[in-house]
Protein backbone atom coordinates (compact mmCIF):
# COMPACT_ATOMS: atom_id res chain seq x y z
CA UNK A 1 0.00 0.00 0.00
CA UNK A 2 1.10 3.21 -1.09
CA UNK A 3 1.77 5.82 1.94
CA UNK A 4 1.91 9.47 1.14
CA UNK A 5 3.90 11.73 3.93
CA UNK A 6 5.18 15.44 3.40
CA UNK A 7 6.61 15.51 0.72
CA UNK A 8 3.63 14.67 -1.14
CA UNK A 9 1.82 17.45 0.80
CA UNK A 10 4.65 19.94 -0.20
CA UNK A 11 4.28 18.70 -3.80
CA UNK A 12 0.45 19.75 -3.60
CA UNK A 13 1.61 23.25 -2.55
CA UNK A 14 4.54 23.43 -5.04
CA UNK A 15 1.93 22.69 -7.98
CA UNK A 16 -0.62 25.23 -6.27
CA UNK A 17 1.73 28.30 -6.04
CA UNK A 18 3.52 27.63 -9.47
CA UNK A 19 0.44 27.16 -11.50
CA UNK A 20 -0.87 29.83 -9.75
CA UNK A 21 -4.22 31.62 -11.63
CA UNK A 22 -3.86 28.93 -14.46
CA UNK A 23 -6.87 28.00 -15.56
CA UNK A 24 -8.16 24.51 -17.66
CA UNK A 25 -8.37 25.57 -21.14
CA UNK A 26 -11.90 26.93 -22.15
CA UNK A 27 -12.77 27.59 -18.17
CA UNK A 28 -12.60 28.51 -15.05
CA UNK A 29 -11.19 25.56 -13.43
CA UNK A 30 -8.03 25.81 -11.36
CA UNK A 31 -5.28 24.08 -12.70
CA UNK A 32 -4.76 21.90 -9.94
CA UNK A 33 -7.51 20.26 -10.52
CA UNK A 34 -6.00 18.48 -13.72
CA UNK A 35 -2.71 17.75 -11.64
CA UNK A 36 -4.58 16.16 -8.43
CA UNK A 37 -6.67 14.46 -10.63
CA UNK A 38 -3.41 12.71 -12.56
CA UNK A 39 -2.26 12.27 -8.70
CA UNK A 40 -5.34 9.60 -8.39
CA UNK A 41 -5.43 8.15 -11.43
CA UNK A 42 -1.35 7.33 -10.53
CA UNK A 43 -2.24 5.86 -6.95
CA UNK A 44 -5.87 4.36 -8.55
CA UNK A 45 -3.42 2.15 -11.13
CA UNK A 46 -0.76 1.28 -8.60
CA UNK A 47 1.26 3.74 -8.26
CA UNK A 48 4.23 5.15 -5.53
CA UNK A 49 4.44 8.40 -3.67
CA UNK A 50 7.37 9.77 -5.83
CA UNK A 51 5.05 8.47 -9.23
CA UNK A 52 2.02 10.75 -7.37
CA UNK A 53 4.77 13.52 -6.57
CA UNK A 54 5.59 13.42 -10.54
CA UNK A 55 1.81 13.46 -11.45
CA UNK A 56 1.38 16.70 -9.26
CA UNK A 57 4.55 18.19 -10.95
CA UNK A 58 4.42 17.18 -14.40
CA UNK A 59 3.28 20.03 -16.26
CA UNK A 60 5.66 22.71 -14.37
CA UNK A 61 8.37 22.78 -16.74
CA UNK A 62 6.17 22.76 -19.63
CA UNK A 63 3.68 25.63 -18.47
CA UNK A 64 6.13 27.55 -15.81
CA UNK A 65 9.28 27.78 -16.93
CA UNK A 66 12.71 25.78 -17.01
CA UNK A 67 13.57 27.80 -12.89
CA UNK A 68 11.89 24.84 -12.16
CA UNK A 69 13.82 22.09 -13.30
CA UNK A 70 16.88 23.07 -10.38
CA UNK A 71 13.39 23.83 -7.81
CA UNK A 72 12.19 19.70 -8.34
CA UNK A 73 15.43 18.31 -8.07
CA UNK A 74 16.28 20.29 -4.95
CA UNK A 75 13.10 19.47 -2.80
CA UNK A 76 11.81 16.16 -4.71
CA UNK A 77 15.10 14.59 -5.74
CA UNK A 78 16.25 13.21 -8.71
CA UNK A 79 14.26 10.02 -9.54
CA UNK A 80 11.10 12.69 -9.43
CA UNK A 81 12.38 15.25 -11.74
CA UNK A 82 13.45 12.12 -14.34
CA UNK A 83 9.44 11.27 -14.50
CA UNK A 84 8.56 14.74 -14.83
CA UNK A 85 11.47 15.32 -17.53
CA UNK A 86 9.75 12.27 -19.02
CA UNK A 87 6.28 13.19 -19.37
CA UNK A 88 7.38 16.72 -20.28
CA UNK A 89 7.25 17.79 -24.39
CA UNK A 90 8.47 21.04 -24.35
CA UNK A 91 9.29 24.52 -22.33
CA UNK A 92 6.94 27.27 -21.49
CA UNK A 93 10.04 29.66 -22.78
CA UNK A 94 10.13 27.35 -25.98
CA UNK A 95 6.12 27.46 -26.64
CA UNK A 96 6.07 31.39 -26.20
CA UNK A 97 8.84 31.30 -28.64
CA UNK A 98 5.90 30.73 -31.65
CA UNK A 99 3.24 33.51 -32.03
CA UNK A 100 1.56 33.25 -34.91
CA UNK A 101 -0.94 30.24 -35.01
CA UNK A 102 0.45 28.31 -38.22
CA UNK A 103 4.30 28.49 -36.00
CA UNK A 104 2.29 27.16 -33.21
CA UNK A 105 0.45 24.31 -35.06
CA UNK A 106 4.22 22.87 -36.76
CA UNK A 107 5.59 22.82 -32.79
CA UNK A 108 3.00 21.56 -31.57
CA UNK A 109 3.55 18.69 -34.70
CA UNK A 110 7.72 18.57 -33.99
CA UNK A 111 6.74 18.10 -30.52
CA UNK A 112 4.32 15.16 -30.33
CA UNK A 113 5.95 13.34 -32.63
CA UNK A 114 9.57 13.77 -30.75
CA UNK A 115 7.37 12.65 -27.78
CA UNK A 116 5.90 9.72 -29.00
CA UNK A 117 9.46 8.75 -29.75
CA UNK A 118 10.55 9.03 -26.31
CA UNK A 119 7.46 7.23 -24.87
CA UNK A 120 8.27 3.82 -26.47
CA UNK A 121 11.47 3.87 -24.90
CA UNK A 122 11.00 5.47 -21.37
CA UNK A 123 10.59 3.41 -18.76
CA UNK A 124 7.33 2.26 -16.89
CA UNK A 125 7.49 4.10 -14.04
CA UNK A 126 7.35 7.24 -16.62
CA UNK A 127 4.64 5.54 -18.58
CA UNK A 128 2.60 5.09 -15.91
CA UNK A 129 2.41 9.43 -14.99
CA UNK A 130 2.34 10.08 -18.63
CA UNK A 131 -0.65 7.35 -19.47
CA UNK A 132 -3.05 8.52 -16.22
CA UNK A 133 -2.20 12.64 -17.45
CA UNK A 134 -3.22 11.32 -20.91
CA UNK A 135 -6.36 9.32 -19.53
CA UNK A 136 -7.44 12.14 -17.46
CA UNK A 137 -7.08 14.91 -20.31
CA UNK A 138 -9.22 12.39 -22.93
CA UNK A 139 -12.00 12.24 -20.34
CA UNK A 140 -12.23 16.25 -20.07
CA UNK A 141 -12.44 16.58 -23.74
CA UNK A 142 -15.13 13.41 -23.96
CA UNK A 143 -16.97 15.74 -21.15
CA UNK A 144 -16.91 18.52 -23.26
CA UNK A 145 -18.07 16.91 -26.59
CA UNK A 146 -20.71 15.89 -24.40
CA UNK A 147 -21.81 18.90 -23.30
CA UNK A 148 -24.38 20.94 -25.69
CA UNK A 149 -22.51 24.29 -25.00
CA UNK A 150 -19.52 23.39 -26.43
CA UNK A 151 -19.54 19.89 -28.58
CA UNK A 152 -17.01 19.70 -31.40
CA UNK A 153 -15.61 23.04 -30.66
CA UNK A 154 -13.67 21.91 -28.20
CA UNK A 155 -10.84 21.26 -30.60
CA UNK A 156 -10.45 24.93 -31.62
CA UNK A 157 -8.82 25.19 -27.88
CA UNK A 158 -6.06 22.38 -29.49
CA UNK A 159 -3.27 23.54 -31.98
CA UNK A 160 -3.70 20.10 -33.65
CA UNK A 161 -7.00 20.53 -34.52
CA UNK A 162 -9.83 17.92 -34.43
CA UNK A 163 -7.74 15.76 -36.60
CA UNK A 164 -4.42 15.86 -35.16
CA UNK A 165 -6.03 15.78 -31.44
CA UNK A 166 -7.85 12.35 -32.17
CA UNK A 167 -4.50 11.03 -33.86
CA UNK A 168 -2.60 11.69 -30.80
CA UNK A 169 -4.74 10.16 -28.55
CA UNK A 170 -4.72 7.19 -30.87
CA UNK A 171 -0.97 6.73 -30.96
CA UNK A 172 -0.83 7.08 -27.56
CA UNK A 173 -3.41 4.62 -26.77
CA UNK A 174 -1.54 2.30 -29.05
CA UNK A 175 2.21 2.65 -26.92
CA UNK A 176 -0.06 2.52 -23.77
CA UNK A 177 -1.28 -0.84 -24.59
CA UNK A 178 1.72 -2.27 -27.05
CA UNK A 179 3.46 -1.45 -23.56
CA UNK A 180 1.19 -3.08 -21.10
CA UNK A 181 0.55 -0.43 -18.91
CA UNK A 182 -2.71 -0.23 -16.29
CA UNK A 183 -4.45 2.31 -17.95
CA UNK A 184 -4.08 1.36 -21.37
CA UNK A 185 -7.88 -0.35 -21.07
CA UNK A 186 -9.26 2.54 -19.59
CA UNK A 187 -7.67 4.76 -22.02
CA UNK A 188 -8.66 2.76 -25.41
CA UNK A 189 -12.25 2.95 -24.27
CA UNK A 190 -11.97 6.81 -23.83
CA UNK A 191 -10.27 7.29 -27.01
CA UNK A 192 -12.31 5.43 -28.95
CA UNK A 193 -15.47 7.31 -27.41
CA UNK A 194 -13.94 10.41 -28.48
CA UNK A 195 -13.86 9.39 -32.00
CA UNK A 196 -17.29 8.61 -31.83
CA UNK A 197 -18.77 11.63 -30.31
CA UNK A 198 -16.73 13.48 -32.88
CA UNK A 199 -18.43 11.66 -35.51
CA UNK A 200 -15.28 9.44 -36.87
CA UNK A 201 -13.92 6.25 -37.73
CA UNK A 202 -12.08 4.45 -35.23
CA UNK A 203 -8.80 3.98 -37.06
CA UNK A 204 -6.86 0.55 -37.41
CA UNK A 205 -4.49 -0.60 -34.57
CA UNK A 206 -0.73 0.04 -35.13
CA UNK A 207 -1.05 3.13 -37.34
CA UNK A 208 2.41 4.62 -38.16
CA UNK A 209 3.37 7.94 -36.10
CA UNK A 210 3.61 9.15 -39.60
CA UNK A 211 -0.24 9.49 -39.45
CA UNK A 212 0.00 12.42 -37.48
CA UNK A 213 1.89 14.70 -39.97
CA UNK A 214 -1.12 13.44 -42.59
CA UNK A 215 -4.02 14.28 -39.97
CA UNK A 216 -2.69 17.73 -39.10
CA UNK A 217 -2.87 18.65 -42.39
Amino acid sequence: MTMLGERFTAAVDHARIAHGAQRRKGSEVPYLYHLLGVASLVLEYGGDEDQAIAALLHDVVEDCGEAQVALIRQRFGERVLAMVLGCTDGTAEGKAAHADAAAKRHDWLVRKQRYLTHLAGAADEVLLVSGCDKLHNARAIIGDLENPAVGAAVFGRFNGGRGGTLMYYQLLADLFSHRGLPMAVALEAAVARMYRLAGESLPPRGIAPGALARAVG
